[in-house]
Order: C-alpha cells, then sequence, then structure tokens
C-alpha cells in the first residue's frame, strides 16, 4: 500500500512537471513571436526632399548610396520595413506611361535620373529582409505656390486640364470625376503589375485639408454626378468610398499577397457629432477630408490602417492614449490590421523627452496594434533627445 501511494505522489508531480513544462515555453515564445512580428516602419517622404535623395539633382550613384546608408540603418535600428514615396504629385519614381518622371530627382519634372530607383529600391530592401510599400498621394498634382510651368509637358494636367482644380494655390486632380479616379487606380497598377512590392499605401490626402471657409471648386463635378445625393459631402465621400473599394479590389485581382493600406488622419469624429466617435476636439476624416475610414475598415477594403497619431499623451484636444484605446476598440471588430502612425518629427516640442519610446510601450498592451510607422525617417534618424538611441535600447533592442 505505502509503494502504491509513493508511486501515486510520484505520478502527480510528474504530470504536473510534464504541464508547466508544456504550458512555460510557448508562453515565452509567444512573447518572443510577438515582438518579432511587430511591424517597425519609417515613412520615406520624397516629396520637398524631405528623406531621400537629400536634394535634386544628385547622381545616381548618390542617389543609391543615400538609400543604401538608409536600409542599413533601419537594419541597424531593428526595423523591418520601409513606406517609400513613389508617386508623390502628379509624378512618378518610376518609369511609367502615365506620369512624367519626379523633378525631386533629376530637379526638372519630367527628366530621366539614368535609372529605375523603384527597381532598385525594392531590389536593396529585400535584400536585407526589409519590407517596401509604394506610397502614393493619388490626387495631389503639385506643391503649395507650384504653377503649370512646373509641370512636364507630357504631365496629366496638360492632356486633361478639365480634369484639374485649383484649390488655396495648389493643383490637385479632381476625385469627383469618374475618369480621374480610374486615372490613378491605373497608375498605382503600374507599380503592382511591374514591381514585387510588399504594399501599396495611401496617405491621408484624398480632399485637401480645409484652408478657413473656402470652399473645393468642384461644383460643376458635383451638378454633373452628384445632384441625387443628399448633401454634397455625402457625394464627396462616396466619390472616395468608390475610388477606395475599386482599388483594393483591382490590387488583390492581380496579387493578393500584397498589402493595401491608407493612413488616414488621426480623427474619425469626434464623439460631439457622432456617438461612436472619439473624446476629442479636433478635425475630422469624415467631415473635412470625406474620408469615411471607419467604413471601409467595416467592409474589408484594408488590409491594415495607420492612424496618424501626431499628439502627446495629455493633449488637450487630441490626448494620445484616447485615440489608441479608440482605434484599437474600432479595430478589434474588423479583420484590418491597426498600425500607429508616429510623429518622430514632434518630438523637441514635447516636454517628456522620452514620450515617443512610451507611446510604443502604450501601444503593446492592445493586441489589436500590430506595429508602429515614424514619420519620418530623416526625424528618427536625427535622434531628436536621444529618442532613436532609447528606442534601440528599449522596445526594439530584440
Amino acid at each position: 500500500m505505502k509503494s502504491k501511494k509513493i508511486f501515486l505522489i510520484l505520478l502527480n508531480f510528474l504530470s504536473f512537471a510534464i504541464i508547466f513544462a508544456g504550458t512555460n515555453e510557448p508562453i515565452e515564445e509567444n512573447i518572443e513571436e510577438q515582438i518579432t512580428k511587430e511591424f517597425r516602419a519609417v515613412w520615406v517622404a520624397t516629396f520637398l526632399n524631405i528623406d531621400w535623395p537629400s536634394k535634386p539633382g544628385l547622381s545616381a550613384d548618390q542617389q543609391k548610396e543615400e538609400f543604401i546608408t538608409l536600409l542599413d540603418n533601419v537594419k541597424k535600428w531593428n526595423m523591418n520595413a520601409i513606406i517609400v514615396q513613389v508617386k508623390p504629385a502628379s509624378d512618378a519614381l518610376y518609369p511609367s506611361k502615365l506620369s512624367p518622371w519626379s523633378g525631386y530627382l533629376s530637379g526638372t519634372q519630367g527628366v530621366y535620373p539614368g535609372y529605375d530607383p523603384l527597381e532598385f529600391m525594392v531590389k536593396e530592401a529585400h535584400k536585407r529582409n526589409i519590407e517596401i510599400h509604394a506610397w502614393f498621394n493619388p490626387f495631389r498634382l503639385s506643391a503649395a505656390n507650384a504653377n503649370w510651368s512646373s509641370l512636364a509637358t507630357d504631365n496629366i494636367a496638360f492632356k486633361h486640364p478639365n480634369w484639374v482644380v485649383r484649390y488655396a494655390n495648389q493643383l490637385y486632380l479632381n476625385p469627383g470625376l469618374p475618369e480621374v479616379r480610374d486615372y490613378v487606380i491605373e497608375s498605382i497598377m503600374e507599380v503592382v503589375k511591374n514591381y514585387e512590392v510588399d504594399g501599396i499605401h495611401l496617405d491621408d490626402y484624398f480632399y485637401p485639408y480645409k484652408v478657413g471657409k473656402l470652399d473645393y471648386p468642384d461644383y460643376a463635378a458635383y451638378t454633373k454626378y452628384g445632384v441625387t445625393f443628399a448633401s454634397k459631402s455625402d457625394w464627396r465621400r462616396d466619390n472616395i468610398n468608390t475610388f477606395v473599394q475599386k482599388l483594393y479590389k483591382n490590387i488583390k485581382a492581380k496579387n493578393k499577397d500584397i498589402e493595401f493600406g491608407i493612413s488616414p488622419f488621426g480623427v474619425w469624429r469626434n464623439q460631439s457629432t457622432d456617438p461612436k466617435g472619439s473624446k476629442t476636439k479636433a478635425l475630422q476624416n469624415y467631415d473635412d477630408l470625406y474620408a469615411d475610414v471607419l467604413l471601409w475598415m467595416r467592409k474589408g477594403w484594408l488590409n491594415y490602417v495607420a492612424p496618424q497619431l501626431y499628439w502627446h499623451r495629455g493633449h488637450n484636444l487630441a490626448d494620445y492614449k484616447t485615440l489608441v484605446d479608440w482605434w484599437s476598440s474600432v479595430a478589434k471588430e474588423t479583420d484590418t490590421k491597426l498600425y500607429i502612425g508616429m510623429a518622430a518629427y514632434r518630438v523637441n516640442q514635447w516636454k517628456n523627452p522620452n514620450e515617443l519610446v512610451e507611446q510604443v510601450y502604450y501601444n503593446r498592451e492592445f493586441p489589436e496594434i500590430k506595429g508602429s510607422i515614424f514619420f519620418s525617417y530623416k526625424s528618427l534618424a536625427n535622434d531628436p533627445k536621444g529618442v532613436l538611441t532609447n528606442l534601440i535600447s528599449g522596445p526594439f533592442a530584440e
């Protein structure tokens, strides 16, 4: 009887040890796996030469050298993705049948830079196991205060001047015209068809940000296409909804493995406007930019969304934590991955030198948040207040 008791005790102990060993190892692996799979990206802005190339007119070799340094830095920072602006306005950083060469390469729009930058970028990024997402500004035609003379003669604006709208001294394509939306989709599909990019990325510019009380001058298009809608605002939102849905379908029809993501302004709607909105007092995607991001997420038209939460914790109009909580709760109800767009460029404005790093740690409290994207590369590389150093030694240490 005594030996039987001893046997049962040993058996129970052995069972406990097996269970304990079996559960402990996967927990460690899961934490490791979560960190490994975390999306860590920087935006690489080519508009106005913000990040790359450092200035227009560099030789092809100089541009390549700068980009290799950029990639090597991203790798050294334990990051795994770049989002490169390949169509900053009505131009392109790749040979295109629809758009002229970008002036941010050569200094003059329409001038061949001596190589295919996008082909080079994709090859070098993948060589380092870094994802590359091609970033488009779909409806922007020019920088501020630019005029028609700054555009190449084969620019779409000269071929279809009736597509162009001037708003607040800047040129745009009119998203209210079906042919404009089709053109923009076709220009994006050039990249989908010809390059092994990992993602297609749009930012917050659909209709432009409002300037004072100046209304966007699209009355002619509205009278032709929008009179059946309850309001001009509803019509404008429908234009963007139609564009996003069609672009998503076209991308997936060609290559289902390419991710499609959008980085909208950080506030969908304020709760004072809509009970479903966030407790903020800021400009609104839905009402001011005519971008119904919630609809796109719920309809499954996006693989990921990366709201630009460019505020500090405790901001009186748009608190970072309030918005992270809100976007996480929304993402939980959809299949859309959530990344957070983070403001490396604002670090010097914030009192807390470790604000950005602490935001990354806060993001990790939410399983819906799959990673971070920093605006932008150069801001991070400058290591303001030691933020890059603290990222590498802290949340990005492995």
